[in-house]
């Protein structure tokens, strides 16, 4: 906001060159009118004596004139005050000394030169002038220069008139100026006044709702927790975050989500009391404080109406819409002493909240405390882990059902922690989705995959296909095509040798920005498989817009394929819808030759899981591959 900033210097009229310079030329034409009228009354009189005075300071003065036409603003300044002064003391010597009416346009001089002119040529000026007052005055005294007493006519008193008219006319310039100068300034000090309050206000209030911001939040609750203990009441501390605010920016623009945060702020202001507060967080995170509590039931009474207040709909420029909010609760003195401490616990409280389903308020128990310590340990330690090196990828071998050869292998991540041992993906992998390490866990996955996959054709184990799992969050942060691009480019591997396994939460999405990526990847040779395919959805309209080619069916139903006859229905439905769309479909968790042998009775294409072996490092991989295609050979000859 510009008006926030301070300007380096006073931007005033009276200090413009363009300014001073019509002053000097209004003072110049002022002093050549004066002294053509007093030589006008003078030859009226018959007087000459003056004329060496008026015709000379009259050709300085055009020479004056001509300097400031060629902008030699400080030449032409010069060239005045010295010409008036040098004639002004002429006329004082020529005529009636001390006594002569010419005296007085002295002051009206170091007036103009003390604001126009330098220091130098004001003090010049002031040593002249003194000079001539004294040399007067001396001569005066001695004798040897007698100055007449004047006696008045009518040119004497035009000549006084005119003398304090020029005078008048430039202390009536100099204090209009000086008069604009001060209202400039004053105006200048109320700008800076309301800006600094500006300045203030954003400080402490967020620019998008007027509510107090966290800064002005701290201080409030240190008040509140004041009067707590005082009075020996409670205070409560309520972290509120809107359900799915995302999606209405998404959908309806970043304006109407603006608006959106603006509308919720009045309606949780509206509800509260005078004495409790509403801050803004940040994003579409709010604060409540709430003083002068007496117990929790208090709390969840206004928790209660504030939720209310979140589900009615909401009219965004004419258009209706819903939402609602997760809240979480701590309570001084029971959960913390101080603000940062109640604020960590309620923010817990809220995701818990959130994990319960939305639209919720849960308080601050000690049990949810244990789990947010353990999940931001397991954060730190991922970000440790990428650092040193203690993630590693296990494949788990693809097999064709039909040839019993292998086709492909599945990248499983796995985390060798230093003192936790191995970590199960089932622990730390939600952990990075919620905490967006995922994004950089991920890039390293697909990385690492290819450059084994590469490694291993480059020692004759072509044809076979890497498949990499990927999350929902590498195309909601838009860096699933950077990432895939960067390790097929660093890694030499051909894109038809990549399969990216979906998830369906993700297709179901069907936003333009999932579906113009896809595209791009496919473009290029990338293939894509649908994981766990058979629990969730299971829309068969993203299989032909999305042009998957291999559908995995959740190992759920595989494990119970030879004993549950509804299982074995819906695999054998998958199989037949697939093979009728021409995809591929792969069998996971296959552990018994009873369910591999049940599965090829069904048409199932490929399989893979512990019947044939688990997932292994990349040694033990190329182990069990050349053994099985020496097994395969072997046999082959044989027959």
């Amino acid at each position: 906001m510009q008006e926030l900033g301070p300007k380096p210097d006073l931007d005033l009229d009276f200090v413009a060159p363009r300014f001073r310079s019509r002053r000097l030329l209004q003072v110049i034409v002022a002093a050549m009118i004066g002294l053509a009228i007093s030589a006008a009354v003078n030859l009226i009189e018959g007087d000459w004596t003056n004329l060496d005075v008026h015709v000379p300071a009259q050709l300085a003065l055009l020479f004056a004139l001509w300097a400031l036409r060629k902008a030699r603003f400080e030449l032409a300044n010069a060239v005045l005050l010295v010409t008036a002064t040098v004639s002004i003391s002429v006329l004082i010597w020529q005529n009636s000394g001390l006594r002569d009416p010419a005296v007085i346009a002295y002051p009206a001089i170091l007036a103009f030169a003390s604001t126009m002119g330098g220091r130098r040529l004001f003090f010049f000026l002031v040593s002249m002038i003194l000079l001539v007052v004294a040399s007067v005055g001396v001569a005066n005294l001695q004798g040897w220069h007698i100055n007449a007493v004047p006696r008045h006519t009518l040119g004497s008193m035009i000549n006084v008139s005119v003398v304090l008219s020029l005078t008048a006319f430039l202390v009536w310039l100099m204090a209009g100026d000086l008069r604009a100068a001060l209202a400039k300034v004053t105006a200048e000090n109320e700008r800076v006044r309301r800006s600094q309050l500006r300045i203030e206000f954003l400080a402490t209030h967020d620019s998008l709702t007027g509510l107090p911001n966290r800064i002005l939040a701290r201080d409030r609750f240190g008040h509140a927790i004041a009067l707590a203990r005082r009075h020996q009441t409670m205070a409560a501390l309520v972290f509120l975050d809107l359900d799915n605010f995302k999606n209405v920016n998404d959908s309806l623009g970043h304006p109407r989500g603006d608006e959106l945060l603006r509308t919720v702020a009045d309606r949780l202001t509206k509800v509260l009391r005078d004495s409790d507060t509403v801050c803004r967080q940040g994003g579409d995170e709010f604060l409540i404080l709430l003083g002068d509590v007496s117990d929790r039931s208090d709390v969840a009474e206004i928790g209660s109406k504030l939720l209310g207040e979140l589900t009615a709909p909401f009219l965004l420029d004419g258009l209706e819409v819903s939402t609602s909010g997760s809240m979480g609760v701590a309570i001084y003195p029971d959960d913390g002493g101080d603000f940062d401490e109640l604020l960590k616990k309620a923010d817990i409280a809220m995701y818990v909240a959130k994990d319960a389903g939305r639209n919720a308020i849960r308080f601050f128990a000690n049990e949810m405390n244990s789990g947010a310590l353990e999940d931001a340990h397991l954060v730190s330690g991922m970000r440790t882990a990428l650092a040193r090196g203690e993630f590693l990828l296990h494949y788990q071998p693809q097999f064709d059902l039909a040839s019993d050869r292998i086709v492909g292998a599945e990248a499983l991540l796995r985390w060798r922690h230093p003192e936790l041992g191995v970590v199960a993906p089932s622990r730390f992998i939600p952990t990075a989705e919620q905490s967006g390490l995922i994004i950089e866990i991920g890039a390293w996955v697909l990385a690492e995959a290819c450059r084994q996959m590469q490694i291993w054709r480059s020692m004759g184990l072509a044809g076979l296909t890497i498949s990499v799992n990927v999350s929902s969050l590498q195309f909601q942060r838009d860096v699933i095509e950077t990432d895939v691009v960067n390790a097929l480019d660093a890694s030499g591997l051909p894109a038809s040798a990549l399969e990216l396994e979906l998830t369906e939460s993700l297709l179901i999405q069907d936003s333009s920005m999932v579906s113009a990526a896809l595209r791009r990847l496919r473009g290029r040779g990338v293939s894509f498989s649908i994981d766990d395919f058979g629990i969730g959805y299971s829309n068969l309209g993203y299989l032909k817009r999305f042009e998957v080619s291999r559908l995995k069916i959740d190992q759920s139903f595989i494990r119970r394929l030879t004993d549950d006859k509804h299982d074995k229905a819906i695999v054998r439905a998958i199989i037949q819808m697939t093979t009728s769309l021409g995809l591929v479909a792969i069998a996971e968790g296959v552990e018994t030759e009873a369910t591999l042998a049940r599965l090829i009775e069904l048409g199932c294409h490929e399989g893979q899981g512990l019947h044939w072996a688990p997932a292994m490092p990349p040694g033990e991989f190329l182990e069990f591959f050349m053994r099985r295609r020496s097994m395969t050979s072997i046999a082959q000859r044989r027959a």
